[in-house]
């Protein structure tokens, strides 16, 4: 800043409102600070600035590394962000751990808002930590009498979701259609009761079966080996999430077992590995570019205390049909 400052003939705090945008300068000295700037190649220290503003202009964002469709909406809140003016910080929740240190790593960097992606902690401790800092959670639904000035949500319609995962495979033929659940993992619960309740609509309730997983691939995999022991198999599986079917997939194949020819497969998140030629998943798409900017803007209208401010956003899914589905044969 002092070498701008000393080749437009200003002082050094001219240049710093010309760089922020503040008023106080003329039309000609605006454009002459910021063409040496640019010159120069001067690129301002973003958190001295913020810190002068006393409010932080970055948005923290907790990921788990290992999910492929968190990583895709990471890649949709960059852009997201950037538009509105907001730089992001992100930190892991990664095995051994523990989630309220990750995000305690995100506050103490000063963080205006917080954006949880899929997170584990239980809803009281979310709302504790929204008293430091507004938080918004995407893909898990909380109670609505915790949402509301300094916590929000950002979600997929699960129940809808499942709903049409149901009604799809029914409409093929299918009567025995079995849900791997994602466990205890964010969403699993919704998803879990979702299925049962199209079941039962279906009148299908004495043929809805649960297998205990999680949402990765190794859950998945269990899941098989346990299905593959039961006297029969189902006509098809409706899988927790992508990775989860991913698994199944994997073992059945090893073991001989045709997908879709004896046993249908389908997925939930649409990630962008379920797209693959080798794998052509049957899943519900959630809309991650959706859920990003949507998360973004509900963030930054915490922040700011904006009116009427959304705090609980629900996108809906759509069903993304491929080659893991296709009518019974038995």
């Amino acid at each position: 800043m002092a070498d701008v400052a000393a080749q437009a003939g200003v002082s050094r705090t001219l240049v710093s409102f010309v760089l922020d945008g503040k008023p106080g300068a003329s039309e000609e000295t605006r454009r002459r600070v910021l063409s040496i700037a640019d010159e120069l190649g001067y690129r301002p220290d973003a958190a001295a600035r913020l810190l002068a503003l006393g409010k932080s202009r970055t948005l923290g964002v907790l990921i788990d590394v290992s999910q492929l469709f968190e990583a895709e909406l990471v890649t949709n809140i960059y852009p997201a962000a950037e538009k509105l003016g907001y730089d992001v910080l992100l930190t892991a929740n990664l095995p051994g751990r523990a989630e309220p240190s990750a995000i305690d790593a995100l506050l103490d960097h000063r963080c205006g808002a917080v954006i949880l992606l899929g997170p584990t902690s239980s809803p009281g401790d979310i709302a504790a930590l929204a008293g430091r800092a507004p938080l918004v959670v995407v893909g898990r639904r909380l109670p609505g009498d915790l949402i509301g000035e300094r916590l929000a949500t950002v979600r997929t319609n699960d129940t809808k979701g499942m709903r049409q995962a149901v009604d799809y495979l029914v409409e093929l033929g299918h009567r025995d259609i079995l849900h791997v659940d994602g466990g205890s993992d964010p969403a699993s619960g919704d998803r879990r009761t979702a299925y049962r309740s199209a079941m039962r609509a279906h009148g299908l309730g004495d043929h809805a079966h649960v297998v205990r997983g999680a949402h990765n691939e190794a859950a998945g995999a269990d899941a098989a080996h346990v299905i593959l022991g039961q006297k029969s198999l189902p006509t098809a599986i409706l899988a927790g999430n992508d990775r989860c079917a991913l698994g199944l997939l994997d073992v059945f194949t090893r073991e001989g077992i045709d997908i879709p020819g004896e046993i249908s497969l389908m997925g939930y998140d649409d990630s962008r590995l379920s797209d693959n030629p080798r794998i052509d998943l049957t899943t519900v798409h959630q809309d991650a570019h959706g859920l990003a900017e949507r998360s973004v803007e509900v963030a930054v209208d915490l922040l700011t205390e904006a009116h009427a401010v959304d705090t609980d956003v629900v996108l809906e899914p759509t069903l993304k049909v491929r080659g893991t589905t296709a009518r019974p044969t038995r």
